[in-house]
């Protein structure tokens, strides 16, 4: 179910958020070149719909971006991982942008408040996703 698109109308890059309702997780995939002002957007728009359906799980594509993006490693630590962390996000499949390999979060060695894992490929990281929400529902059950 998509939940959110932005879109810039110069170059068509975009940030779609949608809720997997067969995996039960939030994902958001990314596309173009995403310049920082789009990139806050997208992120801000995964908090928003995290403070209405709070999820545990979030699938975050960046295999179809191209060039420079998101540098702000600061204001992800200072603004969005604290809130992220107070809406309940536990496990972030992160998929790396396929032209680079690397991005933000593999060239820094900062503690998340939740488990991030980071892959070159989205199926690998949809696993990863499944197993650990199975095991967090058999913990549960």
């Amino acid at each position: 179910m998509l939940l959110n698109l932005n879109t810039d109308p110069r170059d068509h890059s975009s940030c779609a958020l949608s809720y997997d309702e067969t995996e039960h997780w939030l994902q958001a995939i990314w596309r173009g070149s995403v310049d920082q002002t789009e990139a806050m957007r997208g992120a801000e728009a995964y908090l928003q719909h995290a403070a209405q359906q709070p999820c545990a799980f979030l699938l975050n594509d960046n295999s179809r971006l191209v060039g420079p993006w998101f540098e702000s490693l600061e204001w992800l630590l200072h603004s969005w991982v604290p809130q992220a962390e107070r809406l309940g996000l536990c496990y972030v499949a992160h998929v790396v942008q396929a032209d680079q390999h690397h991005d933000l979060f593999t060239r820094s060695h900062v503690a998340l408040p939740f488990e991030l894992q980071i892959f070159e490929n989205r199926e690998d990281a949809r696993h990863w996703l499944r197993e650990e929400r199975d095991a967090r529902l058999a913990q549960q059950a």
